[in-house]
């Protein structure tokens, strides 16, 4: 089981809710992907949806937890703004911080991430920050009253898996206890595999998803991922070596003259 905030999940796969072609094909992906997290942007949905309303309604019917986040804010004011709007929506104090700082990258604003977590967590949220594998960001944001970090695997959308394994393993490493669910770039269930391998304990994903040929059957094939990179990590992997080594033993091999 994983525990984050005091609620214990049986899936360590968290899905997104935008980009998909319709509700229907939301609702299938997220049935066949066993997730019980899933992240919603009042953003994007407060124009056409009642203020989110619509979307609340399918996260309700589907029976998972919903995650809002404060996707595309660019400042401190902005996130922390849209994170009590989204509270009063969606009734949970939970909320996914994202302090965008640079647009080709999605990188998210750290100083910014930090003093805003500060505020929310100040005022009574459960906050899930969008970070990056930076050790002393992490700190503070722990420091701040985070219990929950969310480092990126690559830019958002990218597709590019786990770019700095350097920095990844470092975190794990630093962080034992702290739950630590890889937050954007996967693009293949083989990167989900990987991370859960290398100690994870969840992932996020949305676009390799929902812009899948088969959104549901790409949700189904993460779900098995996330369940082996997890069974393997447990197992415990063998480490890497420079040198080949015989699987098969060579004493009482026969020699010939």
């Amino acid at each position: 089981m994983l525990k984050v905030y005091d609620t214990e999940l049986r899936s360590r796969l968290f899905l997104g809710t935008s980009r998909y072609p319709s509700p229907a094909v939301l609702m299938e992906a997220v049935r066949v992907s066993r997730a019980e997290v899933v992240t919603v942007s009042l953003r994007r949905e407060s124009g056409g949806e009642r203020a989110g309303q619509g979307f609340w309604s399918i996260i309700r019917d589907l029976g998972v937890r919903a995650l809002p986040n404060t996707a595309g804010c660019h400042s401190v004011k902005e996130a922390v703004t849209t994170a009590q709007m989204a509270r009063e929506v969606f009734g949970t104090s939970w909320i996914k911080l994202e302090v965008i700082g640079e647009d080709d990258t999605l990188q998210p604003d750290v100083f910014g991430l930090v003093e805003a977590a500060r505020i929310l967590i100040a005022d009574g949220f459960d906050v899930f920050p969008y970070t990056t594998e930076d050790l002393v960001v992490a700190d503070k944001l722990l420091t701040a009253g985070c219990r929950v970090l969310m480092p990126w695997g690559a830019p958002i959308g990218s597709g590019r898996g786990l770019n700095n394994l350097f920095g990844l393993k470092a975190l794990r490493a630093h962080f034992p206890d702290i739950p630590l669910v890889i937050d954007a770039g996967i693009g293949v269930p083989s990167h989900a595999a990987q991370a859960l391998e290398l100690g994870f304990d969840a992932v996020l994903i949305n676009t390799a998803v929902a812009q899948a040929a088969l959104p549901a059957r790409m949700a189904e094939a993460f779900a098995k991922a996330v369940e082996a990179g997890r069974a393997a990590h447990l197992a415990g992997p063998m480490e890497p070596r420079e040198v080949g080594r015989p699987s098969t033993p060579v004493i009482g091999k026969a020699f010939l003259g």
